[in-house]
């Protein structure tokens, strides 16, 4: 358990850049070099588990799992994803905006497992392949059949099922294991993360009441800190995401990167929560007829604006279900992605509504969209016809 919980205090320091993957970003040495300098190591932690278990020094349960939390801690540094700073740059996954409706402090929270190829000492560490990533989570799921009630398995296996982004599955993982541990505040907030990835990527609602839980447990955990302002943020309510933010500064240290983020955000929804309301861009989303066989009710419809000129990040978004087809949409600040990132703070922006077979934000083969031309940020009646399918 000493490798468990040191991966988990690890985890939960880098807890906020998801969303999502950002809040607290910061920079570092090449990830290539470092990712294999890493599973080196990790190589020869594989060598000294098989000998200890060789020797004795080990029961095989033991050896079981404390292999499978190494393999926790080499997808880390596996899995690559780019990591940015929610008001410099987008969200990992458009990113919780991550495309994620969310803002990208949302995106930024994303936790990784491992590989068990990766610690063959035969095999290349570059070499990790999708199969045998899946191959270790399956095996974990089966250890988890047998072991129905061990809840630090559970949480692996939902942080597994996070990075392959199947989103679904974590919740129910995360949700076997607040079962078990229904007073541990970083399970809530990541099953906050799940569930709002899980529901198009918002996390109003369900998942808000779970992060509220998570600090009413612990008012200091940083991860349900950061998510909370960003349903705040997302919904409009510009002064309590400021506080929920404000709170964070306390527990890193002042002079860091994080707490320059942390105050630009707070800064950001102040200035927000004193600016008087954007009206916003309202207008109706239609199919085009030649593709109306293309469609199913459960189909999601996701509407957002980007501007004309500057960051392809989206700067507000809402999401439909297809079955609502033609629809009025409106689009305000009250959307916004990230801190910075605000509808009104582009004069001409562009409206796109595309339709997810999958229910991603990001866009797959396949989906149909349609975008409008450049508008002002305020324009009424902005038609957008879906007419075209995504190569």
């Amino acid at each position: 358990m000493i490798l468990f919980w040191g991966l988990g205090a690890a985890l939960a320091a880098a807890v906020l850049f998801l969303l999502l993957r950002p809040l607290l970003a910061r920079g570092g040495p090449d990830p290539v070099s470092r990712r294999d300098a890493n599973l080196a190591l990790y190589r020869d932690q594989g060598k000294e588990l098989e000998a200890d278990l060789a020797s004795g020094k080990l029961a095989q349960a033991d050896y079981e799992r404390s292999r499978a939390e190494l393999e926790v801690r080499v997808l880390e540094d596996v899995e690559e994803r780019p990591q940015a700073s929610p008001v410099r740059r987008g969200g990992r996954r458009a990113a919780l905006v991550i495309g994620v409706a969310s803002p990208v402090l949302a995106l930024a929270i994303y936790f990784a497992v491992g590989s068990p190829g990766a610690i063959d000492p035969r095999g290349d560490p570059a070499a990790v392949t999708n199969a045998q990533i899946e191959a270790m989570v399956a095996r974990l799921a089966a250890k988890m059949r047998e072991n129905p009630e061990d809840a630090d398995g559970w949480k692996m296996l939902g942080r597994s099922y996070m990075v392959l982004e199947r989103y679904g599955e974590a919740v129910d993982a995360y949700a076997k294991a607040a079962m078990r541990a229904p007073r541990d505040a970083q399970l809530l907030a990541d099953f906050a993360e799940a569930l709002g990835m899980a529901s198009g990527q918002s996390l109003r609602g369900e998942p808000e009441k779970l992060l509220l839980r998570a600090l009413e447990i612990d008012p200091k955990n940083l991860k349900a800190l950061a998510l909370a302002g960003t349903v705040a943020f997302d919904r409009g309510d510009f002064k309590a995401a400021a506080g929920r933010w404000e709170r964070m500064l306390p527990l890193v240290p002042p002079d860091s990167g994080d707490a320059r983020v942390i105050r630009e955000n707070v800064e950001e929804a102040r200035k927000r929560a004193a600016a008087p309301a954007h009206s916003g861009i309202r207008g109706t989303v239609r199919l085009s007829p030649k593709l109306k066989d293309k469609i199913a009710p459960g189909d999601t419809v996701f509407v957002y604006a980007r501007a004309a000129e500057g960051p392809a990040m989206p700067l507000a978004v809402l999401r439909r279900s297809a079955r609502d087809l033609p629809f009025d949409y409106a689009l305000d600040d009250s959307m916004a992605m990230a801190p910075g990132m605000a509808l009104s703070a582009h004069p001409r922006v562009v409206i796109t509504a595309r339709v997810s077979r999958s229910g991603a934000a990001k866009p797959q083969p396949g989906d149909l969209q349609g975008a409008s031309k450049p508008v002002a940020n305020d324009a009424q009646g902005v038609v957008v016809v879906i007419d075209a399918i995504v190569p």
